[in-house]
């Protein structure tokens, strides 16, 4: 089949764009992705990443009534692990957190937390709202080798996660929303608003998620997620205004990050003079032997100070790899360092696999 001119699917897309502009790293097949809808959320959900079944909970929150959904019942829901979901009647409900809900290690193994899409857990400007750190004592150790054990396996699926505020973590710190070690991790049909940790610094960040240490280097999936996704919703921290990790490879699938900030200054190491970060706008991975695979999804609108308006991926070992299939990335502000593609900062032996995207 012949391939479309990128006029004509700029013009498909409504993305603008002039004639003789490098837009898309790949070719289309006539036919193909010539809608926005279609060319967005178009990739296949593999085994183990989409949503866990919930059908014989653990633990219900609430009676069937809004009053019954109190920040009380889902901490002490959360400390005993299992399926989690909610009955708090038939409308939308917003839980305001009086203190952050903690996985204890050796309940689950599997743990799902399920909002049913009417679910909002704000953290009220004040706490972040998860914690899971197979490493950390006071949540029980339950193997000799923490930083690597399969369980528990976290999953969070079907609810939004709104003004948090981890900036007063002093040993655990990054991670607004969720803070993540050891295990497995999930995020599936979820959102985030509104979320911040430590403006400065020149490695804390994940204003929505930050994660250690998954299970024999296995991927945090992302599925069907949105991150900020409109102007005053924004996520912001010193580096990764979405997501934020330390050796940790992602799989990110149909999902939009858009309108996050990493507001730190003078990067990694710091620069001189500098409290360091502004890196990630919305992914930052760092450390060693990780990938990240986007596929399906938006990057947009996202602002730094340092690198990466996008996405920053170094690995210090100079393994590890970046897949970008049928995404777009695009109107990302700030920053510098891009070796390769605009708005993507690493080092330039990282290979980067670009499949039927746009990034520009």
């Amino acid at each position: 089949m012949k391939k479309v001119a990128a006029l004509t699917l700029l013009a498909a897309l409504n993305l603008g764009g002039a004639a003789g502009e490098s837009i898309f790293q790949d070719g289309f097949d006539e036919g193909q992705l010539l809608t926005w809808s279609n060319f967005m959320a178009s990739c296949a959900i593999p085994p183990g990443a989409g949503l866990e079944d919930v059908s014989n909970p653990t633990t219900v929150v609430g009676s069937g009534t809004l009053s019954s959904c109190t920040s009380n019942a889902f901490v002490n829901a959360v400390a005993q692990g299992g399926i989690i979901t909610f009955d708090c009647g038939p409308n939308p409900v917003t839980i305001t957190l009086a203190e952050t809900a903690k996985v204890f290690n050796n309940t689950g193994p599997e743990i799902v937390i399920d909002g049913g899409g009417l679910v909002t857990l704000s953290g009220e400007s004040r706490r972040r709202i998860l914690y899971m750190n197979t490493c950390d004592p006071n949540q029980v150790w339950t193997t000799d080798h923490c930083q690597n054990q399969d369980h528990p396996r976290l999953t969070v699926q079907n609810l939004r996660f709104i003004n948090a505020d981890s900036t007063s973590e002093t040993v655990y710190d990054g991670g607004g929303a969720i803070w993540v070690r050891g295990g497995r991790f999930k995020v599936v049909n979820s959102s985030f608003h509104n979320n911040v940790c430590a403006p400065v610094g020149p490695d804390v960040g994940g204003a929505g998620i930050r994660v250690f240490s998954q299970y024999n280097g296995l991927p945090v999936y992302v599925v069907d997620s949105t991150f900020g996704g409109a102007p005053g919703l924004d996520n912001t921290c010193s580096n990764g205004g979405g997501i934020s990790s330390i050796g940790v490879s992602w799989t990110i699938i149909n999902s939009v990050f858009s309108h996050n900030n990493a507001i730190g200054e003078g990067g990694n190491p710091p620069a001189t003079g500098t409290p360091g970060g502004g890196s990630g706008g919305a992914i930052y991975n760092d450390g060693n032997t990780m990938t990240l695979s986007v596929c399906g999804s938006r990057i947009e609108h996202n602002e730094v100070n340092a690198y990466g308006s996008a996405i920053f991926f170094v690995t210090n070992n100079h393994t590890g790899d970046i897949v970008i299939d049928r995404s777009v990335i695009t109107n990302n502000i700030g920053g510098s360092w891009y070796p390769t593609y605009p708005q993507i900062s690493g080092h330039s032996d990282t290979p980067i696999d670009v499949r039927t995207s746009i990034i520009r």
